[in-house]
């Protein structure tokens, strides 16, 4: 089993203008990404419209990422309520030699921790190759997870269930877990998750904070002063202003305009919010070409 560290951006899903998604920019976009000192990326995470893109062009994309030259650097995304659609899904993906899966919870309903753990366990039997990352979000999914149930499905399952990406942030400072990846959502959560011993970050603003994370990152492994932390967090507080796929698109649409189209209801943000975002990341000298942003 391979312990997943680092950092990790939940990679921006690229749509042509007619909304279909375009497959050589998305995989283009996560391979920059690595290129530019991520560890890996999540392709189809929440950052990825995974809950909105059609599963055939999911399917379409992972027969052209499986011939990247990263490819075991990426975790695949679900984005998928239905229990056998996921499992479908991480068939074929592990058939193209995916091993690597973030599964959030199903979404709208309410349930308890006995339900995500037959939920888990009926993935887990299906799928027993697999490494799986849960994914904690009730801001998203209306479920999150405890303590005790991650705790439960980690020893139920130590070769399948190895790690847990951490959005709902009730977790990096209590679960204490041997060989398992702990990894918050957040950059503002970095520094102090790896000193609690959390194994590195996976989040939606590494898709422009990459260079950044990977200097706090790199910096605490060697012992070295933290010159770059406050600012990696101030850049994350200023996206956090806004929704965090509109912010980012709106962000990297000042790039290459292709970054403007979303799925509904998604969109960009309206202007007045378009021009705070800009002047708010210009006053910490934060630019898309600027050094240390992606």
């Amino acid at each position: 089993m391979t312990k997943i560290s680092g950092i990790f951006a939940a990679s921006m899903s690229v749509l042509n203008s007619d909304l279909s998604l375009n497959i050589d920019k998305t995989i283009s976009h996560a391979e920059k990404l690595i290129d530019q000192g991520c560890h890996g990326t999540a392709i189809f995470g929440s950052t990825g419209q995974a809950q909105l893109i059609p599963i055939s062009e999911k399917i379409k994309l992972l027969n052209h990422l499986s011939e990247s030259k990263y490819k075991d650097k990426h975790l695949i995304g679900t984005g998928l309520n239905s229990l056998n659609e996921t499992i479908n899904f991480m068939k074929i993906a592990t058939s193209l030699n995916f091993k690597n899966f973030l599964i959030m919870p199903p979404a709208y309903y309410k349930y308890a921790d006995k339900d995500v753990l037959n939920f888990y366990t009926k993935i887990v039997d299906a799928t027993p190759e697999c490494q799986i990352i849960l994914y904690n979000f009730e801001k998203l999914c209306g479920y999150k997870f405890s303590v005790e149930c991650v705790e439960e499905l980690a020893k139920r399952f130590p070769k399948q269930i190895v790690g847990v990406k951490d959005s709902s942030y009730n977790l990096f400072e209590n679960l204490k877990l041997e060989n398992f990846s702990l990894m918050p959502g957040s950059e503002s959560k970095l520094l102090k998750g790896l000193e609690l011993g959390c194994t590195g970050i996976i989040t939606a603003t590494c898709n422009v904070t990459v260079q950044l994370a990977r200097r706090v990152y790199d910096d605490f492994f060697s012992g070295k002063e933290q010159m770059y932390n406050q600012k990696l967090i101030d850049v994350r507080n200023v996206f956090e202003k806004y929704n965090l796929i509109s912010a980012l698109h709106t962000f990297k649409s000042k790039e290459e305009k292709i970054y403007k189209n979303l799925l509904p209801p998604l969109g960009l943000l309206d202007s007045n919010n378009e021009n705070d975002l800009i002047e708010s990341l210009k006053k910490l000298d934060f630019q898309i070409n600027s050094k240390l942003a992606a």
